[in-house]
C-alpha cells in the first residue's frame, strides 16, 4: 500500500512555504520534502502581483520536489489577509427519522442552514466552525450524531473572506501549475500545529506573527471561539529599521533577524553592529540598545492590538493556558518576555510538532507553522474529505473546491 501524499503550501507575504508530508499505515507522519522561497508578491497576506507570486510558489515547489523525489501536483493552501473577517450564527433543523435519531446528514444540514446569513456580494464563507449543539434545549453537546431528539440546534463560528482574495490565490497556485486540495484559514491551521488539545480544552490564544499580517485565534473547550486578522507584522518592524537608520531593506531584515530585540531589558551585550555604507560612504555604526529602540515600540502595538481582541472575544478571563506566539516574528529575541509584559499572560513560543520520522529538524521552527498546520488538516480531514494524489486522479475534494471557485468567478 502506497503511503498518502499530502502537500501543504503557504503563501505568505515575505515567504512561500512547501512541506511535503505522508502518513504511513501505521498512522505516522513523515516530512519527505521542504521548500522555501523569498515572496514580494503579496502585501498584508493578499495578492498584489500574480506573475511574482507564482514564480515564488514555483520555485518552493521545485526544491521540496527536489529534496522529495516526488512531483507535486495537488497542494492544501492557506488564505490569510486583513480582509478576513468572522462573527458568531445559529442554525435550526427538525428531525424526523428513525426513531428521531440524529444522523450526519442531519448535521449536514444544520450546518448548510446556519449559512443562510446575508452577505455582501463580494464576501464568500470559507469556514463554518461549531461550536456547540443543542438538542430539544439541552445544550452543551459536541458530537449529537445517534443520540435522540427532535430538535437540532448549533451556535456556529462563521470565517469569510472576499472573493477576490480566494480568487487570485486559485489563479496562481493554477498557474504555477497546480491543483487546490482545499483552503484553509492560516491561523487555523497553524493552530494544528502548534497548540495541543489539553491547551485548547483550558483555553488559550494562538498569535501567529508574520510577515504581512498577525493572526490571532482563541480556543476553549477544543473549540476555535474567535479569530481576528491585525495588518501589522514584521514587514512594518523591517521597515522601521530601514527608515530609522536609512539603510536597505535587505540590511534592514537582516538586522532585525541577526541583531533586534524586541525588548529593552533584554539587551545585555551593546556592543556597536556594523552596517555597510551605500554607494561608497563609510560604514555605519549603531549599538543593539539603539536598534531596539527602534523595534520595540511596533511589536508593543502588534501585542497591545493582540490585547484588545483578545478582549474583545470575551474570553481574556478564560485563557489558562495564556498565550503561544508563533511565527517568523516570534523569532526576535525578546519577544516572548514583550508579550508576557503586554498582555500580563503566560506567552511561550510555539514550534510546529506532530511528526515522527523525516526532515523533522527542518519544520521545528516557527516560519513552518502554518505550512505544517495545513498538512495536518489535510491529514486530520482525510476522511471527511478523501484527497487522492496519485497521477492522472482527481480528488473529490479537488472537484468541489473547483467547482466552487468556478461559481465564483461565474458571479463576479
Amino acid at each position: 500500500m502506497e503511503p498518502e501524499i499530502i502537500v501543504g503550501l503557504d503563501i505568505g507575504t515575505t515567504k512561500v512555504c512547501v512541506v511535503v508530508a505522508s502518513i504511513d499505515e501505521n498512522g505516522k507522519f513523515n516530512i519527505l520534502g521542504v521548500g522555501r522561497s523569498l515572496s514580494d508578491g503579496l502585501t498584508r497576506g493578499v495578492v498584489t502581483n500574480i506573475d511574482k507570486t507564482v514564480r515564488s510558489i514555483q520555485s518552493a515547489v521545485s526544491e521540496a520536489e527536489a529534496r522529495s523525489g516526488i512531483k507535486i501536483q495537488s497542494v492544501i493552501v492557506g488564505i490569510a489577509g486583513d480582509h478576513i473577517q468572522s462573527f458568531q450564527s445559529r442554525g435550526v433543523i427538525a428531525i424526523s427519522g428513525v426513531e428521531n435519531e440524529i444522523t450526519q446528514s442531519d448535521v449536514n444540514r444544520l450546518i448548510e442552514d446556519t449559512k443562510r446569513v446575508a452577505l455582501p456580494s463580494d464576501r464568500r464563507i470559507i469556514h463554518v466552525i461549531p461550536q456547540e449543539f443543542i438538542i430539544d434545549g439541552q445544550d452543551g453537546v459536541s458530537d449529537p450524531v445517534g443520540m435522540s431528539g427532535v430538535r437540532l440546534e448549533a451556535n456556529v463560528h462563521i470565517i469569510t473572506g472576499l472573493v477576490t482574495a480566494a480568487q487570485n490565490i486559485y489563479k496562481c497556485v493554477q498557474r504555477a501549475g497546480l491543483h487546490i486540495g482545499d483552503m484553509v484559514l492560516e491561523p487555523l491551521a497553524s493552530s494544528y500545529a502548534v497548540l495541543d488539545e489539553e491547551e485548547k480544552e483550558v483555553g488559550i490564544a494562538m498569535l501567529d506573527v508574520g510577515g504581512g499580517t498577525t493572526d490571532l485565534a482563541v480556543f476553549e473547550d477544543r473549540t476555535i471561539r474567535y479569530t481576528a486578522v491585525i495588518p501589522i507584522a514584521g514587514s512594518q518592524v523591517t521597515n522601521d529599521i530601514r527608515r530609522g537608520l536609512g539603510v536597505l531593506t535587505e540590511q534592514a531584515e537582516k538586522l532585525k533577524c541577526q541583531h533586534g530585540f524586541a525588548y529593552l531589558p533584554g539587551v545585555l551585550d551593546d556592543d556597536p553592529i556594523t552596517i555597510p555604507g551605500i554607494g561608497g560612504r563609510p560604514p555605519l555604526e549603531i549599538d543593539k540598545k539603539l536598534l531596539a529602540q527602534i523595534i520595540q515600540p511596533r511589536m508593543e502595538e502588534i501585542f497591545e492590538i493582540a490585547a484588545m481582541e483578545i478582549k474583545r472575544s470575551g474570553y481574556s478571563r478564560h485563557l489558562s493556558a495564556g498565550v503561544v506566539i508563533t511565527g517568523g516574528g516570534s523569532l526576535i529575541k525578546g519577544a516572548a518576555d514583550l508579550a508576557r509584559e503586554v498582555l500580563g499572560l503566560p506567552v511561550k513560543i510555539g514550534i510546529p510538532g506532530g511528526f515522527s520520522a523525516g526532515l523533522v529538524r527542518e519544520i521545528e521552527n516557527p516560519i513552518y507553522s502554518t505550512c505544517v498546520g495545513l498538512v495536518l488538516h489535510g491529514l486530520r480531514h482525510k476522511e471527511k474529505t478523501p484527497l487522492n494524489f496519485a497521477e492522472g486522479k482527481r480528488s473529490e475534494s479537488i472537484k468541489k473546491i473547483f467547482g466552487k471557485m468556478k461559481s465564483w468567478f461565474d458571479e463576479l
